[in-house]
């Protein structure tokens, strides 16, 4: 891995006002390009709005309108942009995706692998978890409930990711977003030695929902290294020292304190794991 400057975005959206969130969206990408930013994260379907009942008339194809949006503003401000879209894609329900758009026009998407008890009724679930790369990292995306299980982010770092972006659409209602995120994402990040850096909707929708907002960035060790929770729209920049990881990971160290704890592991304990179902 390479040094990294990243953006994460707390953004309040309008449900079903794709084109005014796409316009604040570009206001971020802005921004973030002034500060020389990299790759820049936004919520959970931040495109179309988080509203389950509804989605469905508001999904759209990939490629489509908002993917040739996204890859106009990826290639203007030469930044990789990973966005939250409510996907059609042949399915009788939509896809929650994360579209990642690279300055060079290609297109790659991740589709929520895992949903929530609330929204298996109204999307699909994806059944893949990729691993993309630039010539900075190798990263992945979890979405939000994606997270709660711990094997998808041992699987996408040993497939080689070293950045987890974790856009989320997290309510007020749930909780404080910062003493839950601290309690698993921080686990997530030291037990497979990868950054994880996260972002939430932030502020009422206009359909009787409200979001808490949230940005965090946790590094290989468990630390936080950059923060903002003070419930508003706005952009954490933080640069990702890629010297831990890289000597967790790539150094063949001996010492216990630079651990890379996936090498220790023991599959063939493992096999309850793949089992469907609950065992008592």
């Amino acid at each position: 891995m390479n040094d990294l400057r990243i953006a994460l975005v707390q953004m309040q959206v309008s449900i079903g006002e794709v084109r005014k969130n796409r316009e604040k969206m570009a206001a971020f990408v802005e921004e973030a390009a002034g500060k020389k930013v990299e790759m820049i994260l936004f919520p959970e379907l931040c495109i179309q709005g988080y509203h389950r009942e509804k989605i469905q008339e508001f999904a759209e194809p990939i490629p489509g309108e908002s993917t040739n949006y996204l890859s106009r503003l990826a290639s203007s401000y030469n930044m990789v942009i990973l966005a939250g879209l409510a996907e059609m894609s042949g399915c009788e329900k939509p896809y929650i995706t994360q579209v990642i758009a690279y300055p060079d026009g290609r297109l790659d998407k991740y589709r929520k692998t895992h949903l929530g008890k609330s929204e298996k009724p109204y999307f699909t679930p994806g059944n893949q978890l990729p691993v993309f790369e630039t010539d900075k990292a190798r990263f992945a995306v979890e979405i939000c409930w994606d997270l709660h299980f711990p094997e998808v982010t041992t699987v996408l770092s040993l497939q080689g990711a070293e950045v987890i972006f974790a856009p989320h659409a997290s309510p007020t209602m749930v909780g404080d977003r910062r003493d839950i995120w601290l309690k698993y994402l921080s686990a997530r990040a030291y037990d497979n030695s990868v950054f994880i850096a996260a972002c939430n909707l932030v502020g009422p929708s206009g359909k009787n929902q409200e979001f808490c907002g949230g940005a965090l960035v946790i590094d290989p060790k468990g630390n936080v290294v950059a923060e903002d929770f003070e419930g508003k729209e706005g952009l954490l920049v933080v640069d990702l020292d890629s010297k831990l990881i890289n000597t967790i990971r790539y150094n063949n160290t001996t010492s216990m304190r630079h651990s890379f704890f996936l090498e220790s592991r023991r599959p063939e304990l493992y096999g309850l794991l793949v089992k469907p179902g609950l065992i008592n």
